[in-house]
């Protein structure tokens, strides 16, 4: 039992760190850049991806054995498609405010390369919970993303942060932190999401390449120290056997 729920609990924590889809293997980056201008834009882009891949990963796990494997990645497409339609007409017809502000990038959650990887790689090969989870923690990890970046792109590109906009069955709020005429309005545009991205990358590169290399001098340490160790008992050795040949 403890086996399992650690299993679950690293299946669902992988796609925060370890394997998050956008700042790790750098998958869906066309969504990411167009649709992180405010964090409720994140918020909502993220959502529905959580949703489009859970109820896939789900369905495409039961029906696993049943697709045929020639139509193998036709069926995945299909399974996707008709979710994002159903996420789609819903969002219209409760969030217009949201399908408006996403715009085609709701559409091409079909074609998505997290949705459709997830499908092919884990949820064709994994029991209905394992998917589920996966598909959990990969959206919340894809979602996580979207915010980080939409953080710094409303903040630097604004000046604050507005909620109410898009999600209007909450109040409108507006925190201004930087005064009006010294935001960088740079950060609203394409080239501020890619600024945004790649700066964030160089970030974790960064980090990772100072991660290993620190390892890499504690393993460099840690040899150091038992090859002093061999050296003083075999020093120590030599100077015992002269005193008990003499005895």
């Amino acid at each position: 039992m403890s086996r399992e729920k650690g299993y679950t609990k690293q299946n669902f924590l992988k796609g925060l760190f370890i394997e998050n889809p956008l700042f790790i293997s750098v998958l869906g980056t066309c969504p990411a850049l167009a649709t992180t201008k405010s964090i409720e834009a994140a918020i909502g882009m993220g959502i529905l991806f959580t949703i489009v891949l859970i109820c896939s990963n789900t369905l495409i796990s039961l029906l696993r054995k049943l697709i045929p494997e020639e139509i193998r990645t036709p069926s995945y497409i299909v399974v996707i498609a008709t979710f994002v339609t159903i996420v789609k007409m819903l969002t219209n017809a409760f969030l217009p405010e949201l399908y408006s502000t996403l715009g085609v990038f709701i559409s091409l959650i079909v074609v998505n390369c997290i949705v459709l990887g997830r499908a092919e790689a884990f949820a064709s090969k994994n029991n209905v919970f394992d998917s589920f989870i996966d598909g959990i923690g990969m959206g919340v990890g894809y979602t996580m993303a979207l915010c980080i970046m939409a953080f710094f792109r409303e903040f630097l590109g604004t000046g604050g942060f507005a909620f109410g906009n898009i999600f209007t069955f909450i109040p409108y709020f507006k925190l201004q932190i930087i005064p009006k005429g010294y935001e960088i309005s740079l950060f609203t545009t394409p080239v501020g999401a890619f600024i945004v991205f790649g700066l964030i990358l160089a970030v974790m590169a960064f980090y990772k390449n100072r991660k290993a290399e620190y390892q890499a001098f504690l393993q460099r340490k840690e040899r150091q120290r038992k090859a002093e160790e061999a050296k003083a008992k075999a020093a120590a050795l030599a100077a015992h056997k002269p005193v008990e040949e003499a005895k």
